[in-house]
This record gives C-alpha cells, structure tokens and sequence, in this order.
C-alpha cells in the first residue's frame, strides 16, 4: 500500500503548493483521490502512469478538489485512452464534466462512467476481489464523503515443509490456499491450520477530506491502519472552524486517537501558516503517529 500525494493545501494553488489530490495505491489498483488543479501535472512530476488510473474518487464539489478532473479527463483523450474510466463523486458532477466537453466538443474516446452521490450514510461504491471502498459522510459545507479504502483478505499461505511432510500432491495446494483440510489416503484429516501460515493482515487507508470534527465517524473508522484527515488551521484559529467547516490538527489527532489508528496523516493545511511543522507539533501533543503530508511526498505502508 502506497500514497503518494499530489497536493494537500487548502484553497487557492501557488508557485510551490497545490490544492487536494493524492493516488493509492492498493492490491495492484492504482486510485486516484480529488482532483484539485494541476493534478495532471503533478503525475507527470511523480511518474505516475496515466493509463493505471481507472478510478477516480470526488469527495466534493468545491474547485480545490475537482477543477482538475476536466484536464486530466480531456488529456487522457488526447493520449488516446482506451481504457474506461469510472468516476465516484456527489451528484453533480456528471452535469460538471459533460458540460464542458459538449461546449468544447471534446467528446472521449474512452468509456466514461459516473457513479454519483447523494446518500448520508456509508455505502459501497467501488468493489473487487481484492479491495472494497466505502463513503465516510463528512461535515462540510455542501455535501461531502470521505472514503475508507480496504484490503479483502488474502489467500493463506503454504507451509511447504509441512505439505512435503505429508506428501500432498501439487492439485491440492490452491484447497489448501483456500483454507481447505486435507484428507490423506490413510483416513487422517489434517487441519489447514497445520498446512498454512496466515495471510498477511489486510491494510486499511480511511481520506478524511474537508469536514468538521465528527466523532460520529469513528464506528467507521476503528482500527484503521492510516487516516489522512484534513487539518487546516492550528488550535488559535479554531473559533473558524465553525464558519468554514473545517478541523484543527488537534481535532484530527483526537478522532485518530480515539479510532484506535496506527498513523495519522495531517494535510488541507492553510497557507496562512509559517510553517506546516507546527501542525504536527500540535497534533502529536494528542496521538503518537503524526505524519504531515506535503506535495510529492510518498508513504509506504508495506509494512
């Protein structure tokens, strides 16, 4: 499981900073999330395939998080896409998209699918063999989901001596992987648990975008391996949190606390800040494992 983050500041892109946009990858699928300005360009900057990009997550509406997404949709024509495309978004954002291909009249060559948003309770919107991705309902100032990215379980795996001791043909080994027992010629069962090793624990990411604090987030959030949660201003500016819907960093460290997460990611930082230090200064006065996220940086989460 990797991220790479395209841009996570709040509000208007500069000469060196960029508005919401980040790629997971995940069990071999590549996601993009938000889609601020520029998005195309900082995939290029961080050699991130186009042609891997298959699905793209909208949390909301607001311009520094989908202004991007018409460029990027209409660069993908000019490269001559083929494959389809399925964007995940609030109602809406269908309406947004053809609009400005039909005046521009730059229709795709590639299939473009919609799966639009209205519902205030967690729902599947993306699943697959290996991952499953739900809506997180957010806080904010029109409607808007976060999205809470999972790993299925994997097969187990083989204990090679063991399955050698036994004398176990190859044609049984995908029963075994599967968490079958094996019955042997003499009559005796042995127990998968004695043929295998567990699979890895499957990972989880949760994007928090843009939203208040809401603690009611947390029976969906518990025990997850990494939150990014937005963060724009500090503790001394909390009282604008109210007016403008967002979260302190302390805010966001406490509901990574109490979802008992292994790592926060704090980002959506104002640029009214000196420093983005200061945001993980505060928040680690709350939770252990702060990271910050900055444009272009990396996590690798293969542990």
């Amino acid at each position: 499981m990797n991220l790479t983050i395209l841009g996570c500041y709040a509000a208007t892109p500069r000469t060196l900073t960029n508005p919401t946009s980040q790629v997971l990858e995940m069990k071999g699928r590549m996601f993009l999330i938000d889609c601020g300005e520029g998005t195309q360009v900082q995939l290029r900057k961080n050699k991130i395939k186009f042609s891997k990009i298959c699905h793209v997550f909208i949390s909301h509406l607001h311009g520094d998080h989908v202004y991007g997404l018409i460029g990027l949709i209409s660069t993908f024509s000019l490269l001559n896409r083929q494959q389809d495309l399925h964007v995940h978004g609030p109602k809406g954002v269908k309406e947004i998209i053809l609009l400005q291909l039909k005046l521009s009249n730059s229709w795709t060559g590639y299939n473009l699918y919609f799966h639009e948003l209205e519902g205030d309770e967690p729902q599947v919107v993306f699943e697959d063999e290996k991952v499953i991705v739900t809506t997180l309902p957010l806080k904010h100032r029109i409607y808007t989901n976060g999205f809470l990215f999972q790993e299925k379980p994997g097969e187990r795996k083989l204990n090679i001596a063991a399955v050698q001791h036994y004398g176990i043909e190859t044609c049984y080994y995908q029963k075994i992987k599967s968490g079958g027992d094996i019955k042997l010629d003499d009559g005796r069962v042995i127990p998968n648990a004695e043929l295998t090793f567990d699979p890895p624990q499957p990972k989880s990411y949760a994007f928090c975008s843009d939203t208040m604090y809401k603690e009611d987030l947390l029976p969906l959030l518990n025990g997850v391996d990494v939150i990014y949660h937005e963060s724009t201003f500090l503790e001394s500016e909390a009282h604008l949190c109210e007016r403008t819907m967002h979260s302190t960093a302390k805010q966001a460290a406490s509901i990574a606390r109490q979802a008992n997460a292994k790592q926060l990611i704090l980002g959506h930082f104002s640029t009214r800040y000196s420093s983005i230090e200061l945001f993980k200064e505060e928040a680690s006065e709350i939770f252990e494992n702060v990271h910050l996220a900055d444009d272009g940086k990396v996590f690798n989460f293969d542990y």
